[in-house]
């Protein structure tokens, strides 16, 4: 039987994974920007606010018309009128006069500064008492306080979240230039291989990998496309990978990337024009037979076909390599949020290998504790039953119980 070879270890993985090229740009309307990443940066064009107004209910006033206000000795104001929500305010306020003013008004000309309404008292005569002194700027967003004419509000890389598509809107930007959408390909393989709408006979297994891959590229903004399920036939493999580079920026294809006697993949890339074989084999557990390939320019994964080491791999790898292709920098990581816990039972790993462990997170008194969920890479239920996995580095040969760790989140 053949052996493996050019295994890499995950940074080398990371490193050819960085000399891919990202997606082009496109233009969007701002309704579509949540979670997209932006290609150029958004500089603005205009001052927010474009004058200074009230951060809070009360009235305007000048600040030196309360030094040394107190309920004791309040200083007594005339109101000279009210400002409107909407429109700039069509009155001012002189020596000894305030205006009343709500959250978001403009300043009305001669105030600078805005005295909370908790801190006046209105005497019914068109008179207020203030019972606190405030200083210039108390209160007030200056003109340009937010944003600055000609300021980057958001860089290039970033990807948007709900306050940021807001900030836009703030802009009156209408349109953004964004990275592509990832297309990945997903190509189930194996004799044995089923649609989930069959009942598995002896030796068969209903397609699990297509349906969990789709929802982990769905989960980082990329657009899943889930091809037919392919025999382990050289002719129909390389067929199906000829459609799939023409539909898809990214192919991953599941089973088929081992070295058994009915494992065609390598050999099916191989007879393509322009490939780069960058990895058969990477020293991980779980995952080890997985391959990295360029296929005339575009990055080919072939996944194990056991579920649990398929999705383990994707989620280091390839959810990374999305969000780079996408316009973010490559996190040469796991990507997910971490959280520290003790670990609860010591954990063994042979030396020269990664390994992801998967683990169940307890909240206890001294706060959490993760225990390890053991199971063989084809068992979905060590996964369904974890909150995450950390990793043991290549070159350690475990953990012990009662070390703190970092575990990434699914």
């Amino acid at each position: 039987m053949p052996e493996f070879f050019k295994v890499a270890s995950p940074q080398q993985i990371f490193d050819s994974l960085a000399g891919f090229a990202g997606l082009a740009l496109e233009q969007i309307d701002l309704e579509h920007a949540l979670g997209r990443v932006l290609g150029r940066d958004i500089i603005s064009q205009e001052e927010l606010p474009p004058r200074a107004r009230s951060t809070m209910d009360g009235y305007a006033v000048r600040a030196e018309n309360t030094f040394g206000a107190s309920d004791a000795v309040p200083a007594l104001l005339k109101i000279a009128g009210r400002v409107a929500m909407g429109s700039l305010p069509d009155i001012s306020v002189s020596q000894g006069q305030a205006a009343e003013i709500p959250t978001g008004g403009f300043l009305p000309e001669g105030a600078d500064a805005v005295v909370m309404v908790e801190y006046t008292n209105p005497l019914g005569n068109g008179e207020i008492e203030v019972t606190r002194p405030v200083a210039r700027g108390d209160n007030v967003l200056e003109r340009a306080g937010d944003v600055t004419l000609g300021e980057i509000v958001l860089p290039a890389g970033r990807r948007l979240r709900p306050q940021d598509v807001g900030m836009l809107a703030g802009l009156g930007v209408t349109e953004i230039t964004v990275f592509k959408k990832p297309r990945v390909a997903i190509v189930s393989t194996g004799d044995e291989i089923i649609p989930v709408t069959e009942t598995p006979s002896p030796g068969q297994i209903r397609d699990i990998n297509s349906y969990a891959i789709s929802a982990l590229v769905e989960s980082v903004g990329g657009l899943p496309v889930t091809c037919e399920i392919v025999r382990d036939e050289p002719d129909l493999l390389k067929s199906a990978l000829a459609n799939a580079l023409e539909m898809a920026d990214v192919v991953v294809i599941s089973g088929g990337s081992s070295v058994g006697e009915r494992d065609h993949i390598v050999e099916v890339v191989n007879s393509f024009p322009l490939v780069e074989i960058h990895a058969h084999g990477i020293a991980i557990s779980p995952g080890k037979p997985t391959l990295l390939a360029g296929v005339q320019g575009k990055p080919v994964f072939g996944l194990p076909g056991h579920p649990v080491s398929a999705i383990v791999v994707a989620q280091v790898f390839l959810l990374p390599f999305l969000k780079y292709l996408e316009g973010e920098e490559l996190k040469k990581e796991p990507i997910g949020r971490q959280v520290r816990a003790v670990l609860a039972t010591s954990v063994h790993s042979p030396h020269g290998r990664e390994e992801y462990t998967r683990v169940k997170l307890e909240r206890e008194r001294d706060g959490l504790v993760a225990r390890p969920v053991f199971g063989k890479s084809g068992m979905m239920s060590t996964l369904v039953k974890a909150d995450g996995f950390f990793v043991i580095p290549i070159h350690a040969e475990g953990v012990a119980a009662g070390e703190t760790i970092d575990v990434y989140l699914f």
